[in-house]
């Protein structure tokens, strides 16, 4: 048996259940075109296989893409060799689903690149430490820049916990279900290259009120961005994580209005 890498963040999952819960996850149907991010040994490839129309594995060791095919016989198993991150989704049909067990220190690169590409999956069920699971799906008060990124374009589910003794080798920490169902567009439209400028300013210095970390990262004048803040109809004393993404459409087309972006 091929051992994990840990430059690459591997850790083998083998529980059943754990693995049927990431396909239930995903909504996996007979009809369904599925991407998977390091299949690994295969366990959630065979499971994904024999429920879905189609299965794309993306593999970046070249040793476990090479053995894939042998561990999972399967005719609607298509594997390739590649970075997930150079991966080009648009050959990929319309609706296409992601199901995978991440490694770590991809998360967020990993959801960016997804809730961003040209061909957005309509559904995603990963994988992640249960810390950033409880980040993503975040309400106003708990709040972050990594929350406002997915629920900007999706919704968010913290589905279920699996335990760090069921991976090998056993991560320091235990892992959630994070379901990830794509809106058919944002929350609201936004230049987002504008809009993520505002978002990452209002974060920038998080045990701040927001006038204060809007001040220094739009590099404007604190009477001027408290009038951005009151025209927009939130409280002076707010902090970012507070906003809900409702204040956050809010606060962009103010500022919008205001030339402030």
């Amino acid at each position: 048996m091929s051992q994990p890498k840990k430059s690459l963040g591997q850790h083998w999952l083998f529980d059943e259940g754990a693995l049927s819960a990431m396909v239930e996850a995903g909504e996996v149907t007979s009809a369904d075109t599925v991407l998977e991010v390091g299949p690994g040994l295969g366990g959630l490839t065979m499971h994904l296989a024999s429920e879905a129309s189609r299965v794309v594995a993306v593999e970046a060791d070249s040793e476990l893409a090479s053995e894939l095919k042998s561990r999972v016989p399967l005719d609607n198993l298509e594997v390739v060799e590649a970075d997930i991150l150079q991966y080009d989704t648009t050959v990929l049909s319309e609706g296409y689903k992601v199901v995978a067990n991440i490694p770590y220190y991809l998360t967020s690169k990993i959801l960016q690149y997804f809730l961003e590409s040209n061909n957005r999956p309509s559904m995603m069920a990963l994988l992640v430490q249960k810390e950033v699971a409880e980040r993503v799906v975040a309400e106003p008060g708990q709040m972050s820049v990594l929350a406002f990124s997915v629920q900007y374009y999706a919704q968010a589910r913290m589905l279920g916990v699996v335990a760090k003794e069921l991976f090998d080798p056993e991560p320091k920490v235990d892992s959630a279900i994070l379901q990830i169902k794509l809106r058919d567009k944002p929350i609201f439209n936004a230049d987002t290259a504008k809009l993520f400028r505002l978002v990452k300013a209002g974060f920038g210095e998080r045990r701040k009120k927001l006038i204060n970390s809007l001040s220094g990262g739009l590099r404007e004048e604190k009477v001027t961005i408290s009038k951005l803040v009151e025209r927009s109809g939130i409280d002076i004393r707010a902090r970012a994580q507070e906003l809900s993404m409702e204040e956050w459409g809010h606060l962009y087309s103010t500022a919008l209005d205001m030339e402030l972006l």
